[in-house]
């Protein structure tokens, strides 16, 4: 089995779209070998997505799951808790969403909605927010514990970019979608947000599961960035099967389709 070689370059490189194309096929190919050794090894590995409204997380984990098998990777975002998860223990829908052997999860936002826009919006109050900063170390310790590979991701965007993103947003119909009313709240308070992720960073920047920051005021080599240093974090071997001949088809027993008039085909408006 041939070790994959994804050292990292010494100094950053400017890259043309056409580069990136190029370097994201070559690192979504890495991550189906360490999608195989996953699976082959009953690994068990959880990616969290955090940062700013526009920062680039969906975009990345698009990129991620493009060629991967949604069995074995899957993504986790969940809408806003119903009134019952409401009153449950604040991690417990979220143990629910854990991965088993051979899974990878990646979390679209995570349990850090409660140190961000819940501790920024007032979504939460004072006490359950500080009972957050002083429980989720513990938390994630017992994942580690239990054999979960925890990586923590945040996309830092500055105010300029972020506004610029928000702008595009809604001039463009097939992106307004993603500008929600929390998002123009979010808008008007940048300082809270960073006062809030600083506080939390203070807290949840533990050794067993440490806070990996992704400079995505770019959002191609952010993308390039952050999916080279996942690779880098978990050693994977190339289980790359052999190409496969496909032996020749068997020859029709003739079989008598019935006639093509009694199928409803779907018009063909394009050629």
């Amino acid at each position: 089995m041939k070790k994959s070689n994804n050292s990292a370059s010494a100094s950053p490189t400017p890259i043309d779209y056409k580069d990136y194309a190029t370097e994201l096929f070559r690192l979504q190919k890495e991550l189906v070998k360490l999608q195989a050794w996953i699976k082959h090894q009953g690994l068990k590995v959880v990616v969290i997505f955090e940062g700013r409204d526009a920062a680039g997380k969906g975009g990345v984990i698009k990129r991620i799951t493009e060629y991967l098998n949604p069995r074995v990777c899957r993504i986790v975002a969940l809408p806003a808790p119903s009134a019952r998860e409401a009153t449950q223990w604040y991690f417990q829908r979220y143990v629910a969403h854990l991965p088993a052997a051979g899974e990878m999860v990646l979390m679209d936002r995570s349990w850090y909605n409660r140190a961000g826009v819940e501790r920024v919006m007032g979504f939460c109050s004072d006490a359950q927010h500080q009972q957050f900063l002083q429980q989720c170390p513990q938390f994630e310790r017992m994942l580690a514990q239990s054999g979960i590979i925890l990586v923590k991701y945040w996309f830092s965007i500055s105010e300029k970019e972020q506004e610029r993103r928000f702008r595009s947003r809604v001039r463009n119909p097939h992106k307004r979608w993603k500008l929600s009313a929390i998002d123009l709240e979010a808008r008007q308070r940048w300082d809270d947000y960073s006062r809030a992720k600083d506080e939390m960073f203070a807290h949840c920047d533990i050794k067993e599961a440490p806070w990996y920051d992704v400079n995505a005021e770019r959002k191609e080599p952010a993308r390039l960035n952050c999916i080279h240093h996942l690779l880098s974090l978990i050693p994977y071997q190339d289980l790359t099967p052999a190409p496969i001949e496909l032996p020749p088809r068997p020859k029709s027993d003739q079989h008598t389709r019935p006639p093509t008039s009694n199928l409803h085909f779907i018009p063909e408006r394009y050629e």
